[in-house]
């Protein structure tokens, strides 16, 4: 399984690449903390990567804070920018979720980490937990900023495939939202099943979810019809 985080890795920059073109050419808020919330998913893939070669203090904090803490939040604050484009609502929530991240990035960074015991031919997601000492906030933090996320970042998806699906127009965008939704759900259920004790799924998990959601953002952004 120690090649998938390489694949999962390509794919996510590639899709970061997309993201950021288009924001580019378009503008939108959305697109901009879309784009910053793949470039955490690609930083912790990259991670993953460097990890299964060596153990690198730094290297497994980023893993933590880009991949267990920051992705699902930010890729959701693109969502709640998307759906929420009048008032301040959607601005307040990203000055918040952004103390919030520098409080996380805060706590990570000065949070002690053990070497001895790491082995490069076991899935770095299986023994983080004796590797990086997790205050109970880091703890609290990571579930709060993930349900952020999941719920956003899942429930916009289907609550915007749902309005195309009722109004029967532009099919591409209700049936991109779903893949979106579905590629969103995919590193949740591999945390699942990291707990069950399947520890290489995360990775599989990982890969799967990236590629649904970049074939579900290239479907909902395609067609002469489309707009943002």
């Amino acid at each position: 399984m120690t090649y998938i985080p390489y694949l999962s890795t390509l794919v996510t920059f590639a899709f970061t690449v997309a993201v950021y073109i288009r924001y580019s050419r378009r503008g939108g808020a959305h697109l901009l903390l879309w784009a910053i919330g793949l470039l955490f998913y690609g930083l912790g893939t990259l991670s993953e990567v460097i990890l299964s070669m060596t153990f690198n203090a730094l290297v497994l904090k980023i893993w933590y804070l880009t991949g267990a803490m920051l992705t699902a939040a930010w890729l959701g604050a693109g969502t709640v920018h998307l759906l929420f484009r009048k008032g301040n609502a959607a601005r307040t929530a990203t000055w918040i979720l952004a103390a919030v991240s520098v409080l996380a990035f805060v706590l990570i960074m000065t949070a002690p980490t053990l070497s001895a015991s790491f082995d490069v031919t076991r899935p770095v997601s299986e023994q983080y937990k004796d590797l990086l000492t997790r205050s109970g906030l880091t703890i609290f933090l990571t579930i709060i900023l993930n349900i952020y996320g999941t719920i956003t970042l899942v429930g916009g998806a289907i609550y915007s495939a749902f309005l195309f699906w009722r109004k029967r127009i532009l099919a591409n965008r209700m049936f991109g939202n779903v893949l979106i939704a579905a590629g969103a759900l995919s590193p949740a259920m591999g945390g699942t099943l990291l707990k069950a004790g399947y520890t290489d799924m995360l990775y599989v998990s990982e890969f799967i979810g990236a590629i649904l959601m970049f074939i579900g953002f290239v479907m909902a952004t395609s067609g002469k019809s489309e707009t943002e």
